[in-house]
């Protein structure tokens, strides 16, 4: 919990292992999935201010082979409206997910079939946008992602603990599980390396996410326009109110600004909520 814009609490519940029993200690790092889109969407935007690409630019620019590259902006990947089909919008494993796969050969299999409607009039969640962003960041830098984010990201928010949760799986100290309806938990493996990329692949013990947050708030990283387009929901072509801007839900709880994600992968569920305007 953070209050004030620091961390005033942190503590573990119940076990990170079941057999043989091991409690959870704050200090173990945990899958987020999804809400690793926020470090993606701050690569990019890092990348803009640095003059590298522009969240105008089509990605065509990038991956011209893709389908209606030329209509499709990073801004459309970025805040769920690109009409690109998600290659995971299951809650749970299939067979495919067990066998290593390659993140562009992934995200070329989605991004080359027909749209799901036309860019920029539809909100459709889909982690295929990320997996792509996640390649143009290499692809621009001249440099693997996790490298990029590590050394711009990462490290001037002295942010600790953090790892890719698939290529640095030795690294978790915590055991995934599922239980189906009353049955008993059982292990859960994560999925095949690859396919989360850009869009799902980070571990971190909660205190780093909540220094996250705090980054956030205050503005650590990006410029204060950047941050702006960070939180600003994309308003679709009918003037609907997407409630999502780059890699965040953007909300009003009882009159407060909130900014939430949450995060899925494979035994493990994150979630994530910031007030900026209460600290």
């Amino acid at each position: 919990i953070v209050e004030n814009q620091r961390v005033v609490y942190a503590r573990a519940f119940g076990l990170a292992n079941v057999s043989p029993a091991k409690p959870a200690t704050p200090e173990m790092a945990y899958p987020i999935g999804s809400i690793s889109k926020q470090f993606t969407a701050n690569a990019i935007l890092l990348l803009q201010q640095r003059g590298k690409l522009s969240l105008d630019d089509p990605v065509a620019k990038y991956f011209p082979n893709f389908t209606r590259a030329s209509e499709v902006t990073l801004r459309n990947l970025m805040t769920m409206t690109s009409g690109y089909e998600d290659f995971a919008p299951q809650d749970y494993i299939i067979p495919a997910w067990r066998v290593n796969t390659d993140p562009l050969e992934n995200a070329t299999r989605w991004a080359t079939k027909p749209l799901d409607f036309t860019p920029g009039t539809e909100w459709q969640y889909s982690n295929t946008n990320y997996v792509i962003l996640g390649l143009i960041v290499q692809k621009v830098s001249g440099q693997p992602l996790m490298q990029f984010i590590r050394e711009n990201v990462l490290d001037p928010l002295h942010l600790q603990g953090v790892f890719n949760s698939y290529t640095d799986r030795a690294k978790l100290q915590v055991t995934g599980y599922v239980s189906n309806a009353l049955a008993p938990v059982r292990v859960q493996p994560l999925e095949g390396n690859g396919w989360y990329f850009g869009d799902g692949d980070l571990a971190m013990p909660a205190s780093t996410l909540a220094t996250w947050d705090i980054g956030i708030m205050q503005q650590k990283l990006l410029s204060p326009a950047s941050y702006k387009q960070f939180e600003t929901p994309f308003i679709l072509a009918n003037g609907d109110n997407s409630h999502y801007g780059l890699g965040t839900f953007i909300y009003y709880f009882n009159g407060h600004r909130e900014l939430e994600h949450s995060g899925e992968v494979g035994g493990y569920v994150s979630e994530n909520m910031v007030f900026p305007e209460d600290g």
